[in-house]
């Protein structure tokens, strides 16, 4: 067998801020570097692992709501990493639909 790091989940807190139209993410890391966090985030997930002292924090959230990873702000201050993401429109990527006017051709048919 090999030693390695115990694995624990932090605490976490997800709540929406819907007077700032963001999603507002928390994580509980403490004594973990800032550069050895590994902090990652799609439109419908959040990825986390980071190592302290002997354990390493991991965490993989599925979001109930989507959101734009691209604007995503975070920073860590006292073993507390928060992340801020903007909601994404779910009409963003819609696309319109072209609606054709006019009646379609129809066929009488003669009474014989």
């Amino acid at each position: 067998m090999f030693n390695s790091p115990n694995k624990l989940a932090p605490n976490t807190v997800v709540h929406a801020d819907e007077d700032r139209n963001v999603l507002i993410i928390e994580f509980s890391i403490p004594g973990s570097p800032t550069d050895t966090i590994d902090l990652r985030i799609l439109p419908g997930s959040v990825h986390l692992t980071a190592p302290a002292r002997d354990v390493v924090y991991v965490s993989s959230l599925a979001l109930a709501w989507p959101v734009k990873p691209e604007k995503t702000e975070a920073n860590y201050v006292d073993g507390l990493l928060r992340m801020e993401v903007p909601f994404k429109d779910p009409m963003e990527d819609a696309v319109k639909v072209v609606i054709k006017t006019g009646a379609a051709e129809t066929k009488v048919l003669e009474a014989q």
